[in-house]
């Protein structure tokens, strides 16, 4: 099946589709997604949004043309001018911050939109997973709506009776599939809509980052599928999971603000990505005075005493600074936390854990942490420093976003830590 949607069409509501099931496609020249030049608005104001649709449906019914490549008052685009392709076989990832555009790019080309501007070609058969509950009827059972939903994909009752027990079973949600799906969780609405999908046979799969939804079980078995899909399939993945990215997608297109910013290999897409959430505060090694401690320089090393920004995964990082504690607490504890992108710790280094006395001599004191091996995942990170108490483990400083620098590296682990471990391998001889 052939789809095309432009903004020409959607004025003249027409939409072109062969009647056949499938075209021919040839894997390795033809593309099963073409998007030229698209772009999509939406209108803030509610009212306006209604007047502006009757407007535009009077146009459209006296042969007028709609205006719609223009912005009116209170709208805005939510993508703009974004054009990409394609083949079956290759899996493209969709990354941006919330509100960038994601999700409303996979709804033009799952057809809920029509493109203000621009040309979406598809060919063949489409399976989405966009939405918690889309394509569901809240009255009907599991049993009922796997028709239903199958139905709206594109698949015959006969492929249906096929594949219905393959899909129960991947679904995995026991006697709930005789339930009405009103009473279902937001987890086993996305078990039953994959499960959908996938067995549709689909040339196109649509997903979004709904996958996060389900349980770790769940997501291995989705992400298995994936790869088994992969082999005859275009693929298309939102998700803020950096690392689900990495080890789906050969390439992305990172989109910010309805436009794209970058669109090549994921490697540096993830890298772009990164960039997007950077502290806006260019003064970051500035050290403001927070608590009763005054911390006055912190600095990083590599390994040769040198200053350094940017470190390779499994190098040495030397980290020191001058504090100063008042007299009055007799012993201290510093906590060094690394804060990834997203602002979240991922790892700690602390004096207590390591065993390290730290002594108040009421006067400033120099203290140096080495740390052998830094083995974050690539990717840009800045310290948090705590200062406590030792007795009464009372917060006595707190120093925000330190330091940023970056871990380079060519792979991009499921978590921010990749530990180094040694490894062996021994043969089981045959008796």
């Amino acid at each position: 099946m052939s789809k095309i949607t432009d903004s020409k069409s959607q004025q003249i509501n027409n939409l072109e589709i062969n009647s056949s099931t499938h075209l021919p496609i040839n894997p390795s020249t033809d593309n099963v997604i073409k998007v030229e030049n698209v772009s999509k608005k939406f209108c803030k104001s509610l009212k306006r949004s209604m007047i502006y649709g009757m407007q535009d449906i009077s146009r459209n019914i006296l042969g007028l043309n709609s205006k719609s490549d223009k912005l009116r008052n209170n709208e805005f685009w939510a993508l703009n001018e974004i054009s990409f392709e394609l083949k079956r076989g290759e899996t493209l990832g969709i990354i941006g911050p919330n509100g960038s555009g994601k999700t409303t790019l996979l709804k033009l080309l799952n057809g809920i939109f029509w493109p203000d501007k621009g040309k979406i070609t598809i060919k063949g058969r489409v399976g989405a997973l966009i939405e918690v509950g889309a394509g569901f009827h809240p009255m009907l059972t599991g049993r009922e709506n796997i028709y239903v939903n199958a139905a709206i994909l594109g698949m015959t009752k006969k492929e249906v009776d096929k594949k219905f027990d393959d899909i129960v079973e991947f679904a995995d949600i026991g006697d709930f599939i005789d339930s009405p799906v009103k009473k279902y969780s937001s987890g086993m609405f996305v078990r039953l809509g994959f499960a959908i999908a996938v067995h549709c046979e689909p040339d196109i799969l649509l997903i979004d980052e709904i996958l996060a939804v389900g349980d770790i079980g769940f997501r291995t078995k989705c992400y298995n599928k994936i790869a088994e899909l992969k082999k005859n399939c275009a693929i298309i993945f939102v998700s803020h999971n950096m690392s689900a990215i990495s080890r789906t997608t050969s390439r992305c297109i990172v989109i910010n603000k309805g436009k794209a910013l970058f669109h090549g290999i994921t490697e540096t897409a993830i890298q772009s990505y990164n960039s997007l959430f950077k502290n806006k505060n260019n003064n970051r090694n500035t050290i403001s005075r927070e608590g009763e401690t005054q911390l006055d320089s912190v600095v990083i090393y590599n390994k040769s005493s040198k200053k350094e920004t940017k470190f390779t995964h499994g190098d040495p990082i030397t980290i020191e600074m001058g504090i100063f504690i008042p007299l009055e607490y007799r012993s201290f504890m510093v906590s060094i936390a690394f804060i990834n992108y997203k602002e979240e710790y991922v790892a700690q280094c602390h004096s207590e854990y390591n065993k390290f006395t730290l002594k108040n001599n009421n006067k400033k004191e120099i203290i140096k942490i080495t740390i052998p091996h830094l083995i974050l995942n690539p990717g840009e990170y800045t310290l948090t420093i705590i200062v406590f108490d030792s007795k009464t483990k009372k917060y006595l400083g707190w120093y925000p976003n330190l330091c940023p620098f970056k871990v380079k590296g060519d792979f991009f682990g499921g978590t921010d830590i990749q530990l180094v471990g040694k490894w062996e391998q021994t043969n089981v001889k045959n008796d």
